[in-house]
Parts: structure tokens; C-alpha cells; sequence
């Protein structure tokens, strides 16, 4: 009796397991409809219309949310705009769906020596650096990000404001 339910339970499970990765398509097989999209996207960003590359890229996300280089192109348009916040979280959104995209580790570390945070970009390209094995320009990139280090920001001034001392009426 209490193999019987320990053998229901590991088949259950087993079960569960096996319809679920079943269910996943790998990379290779993203929805055409997406891809189509994004490439319209990148046309877009080509010509200059940066507003409607995201919204075509956007949809191509919508359409097939395992769409990676969608969410790389997108953290591109971020970082262009001079949103690293944005495109840190695209860069993100790519990295969960394949933790090893160069690409996106580069990205993701020029966005973060932006931000400032250094230690953590430093740690992307020691994760690039690990899985380039040799010269690997994505590297070279973001070793050259890390040194010339955050954008200098000059310091706001308030102008002063004359003010004049206020009139009577009877004046």
C-alpha cells in the first residue's frame, strides 16, 4: 500500500513534467509573425522612426514573448534614448530566456556602467569573458565601457532669480 502511492505520486509527477516540456519550443522556432515584426522594427529604427520601431517590436514581443532579439533591440532603443534603467530590464527579460547571450550580458553591462554600477558590470564581463573563450570583441566592448566609467554629469546651478519687492496699489 505505501508503494503504491509513493509510485502514483513519482508518476504524477513524471507526467507533469513531460507535458509541460513538451509545451516549450525552443529558440530556433519563434513565430514567424514575430519575427517578421521585428525585422519591420529594425527597419524602422534603420530609418530613423524610433517610435515606430518600438511599437512594431513591442507587438513582436506580444506576439511571441520568447522573442529574445526582440527584447535585445528594445534595450538598444532604451540605452539610444538614454534610458539605462529601461534597458537594463530588457536586457534582463532576454538574459532569463538564455542566460548566455553575449550580446545581452555586453548590453546589460555598458546599461549598468551607466547607472553606475560598476561592480555588476564588472561581473558580466567576467561572465563574458568565461564563456568567450579567446578574443571575443563583446568583451573588448564592455572593458572599454568599464574604464571610461559613468558619463560625468556637471552639476545642476540654480540661477538666480531676481525678484523685485512687491508694489502697493497705492503706488
Amino acid at each position: 500500500m505505501r508503494v503504491s502511492s509513493v509510485a502514483i505520486a513519482a508518476s504524477l509527477a513524471v507526467v507533469c513534467m513531460s507535458t509541460s516540456l513538451s509545451g516549450q519550443r525552443p529558440d530556433d522556432q519563434i513565430d514567424a509573425r514575430s519575427m517578421q515584426l521585428l525585422a519591420q522594427g529594425k527597419a524602422a529604427r534603420a530609418a530613423g522612426n524610433l517610435d515606430g520601431a518600438v511599437d512594431l517590436i513591442e507587438t513582436a514581443v506580444a506576439v511571441d514573448p520568447r522573442n529574445r532579439q526582440a527584447f535585445i533591440t528594445l534595450a538598444d532603443i532604451a540605452d539610444s534614448r538614454g534610458l539605462p534603467g529601461k534597458a537594463i530590464r530588457l536586457y534582463r527579460e532576454a538574459l532569463l530566456l538564455e542566460p548566455n547571450d553575449v550580446a545581452a550580458l555586453r548590453g546589460q553591462g555598458e546599461a549598468l556602467v551607466q547607472k553606475g554600477a560598476l561592480n555588476q558590470a564588472k561581473a558580466n564581463l567576467a561572465r563574458i569573458k568565461t564563456l568567450c573563450k579567446g578574443q571575443c570583441g563583446d568583451a573588448t566592448q564592455l572593458a572599454a565601457a568599464i574604464a571610461k566609467g559613468p558619463p560625468v554629469t556637471p552639476p545642476t546651478t540654480t540661477a538666480a532669480v531676481e525678484t523685485k519687492p512687491a508694489t502697493t496699489a497705492k503706488e
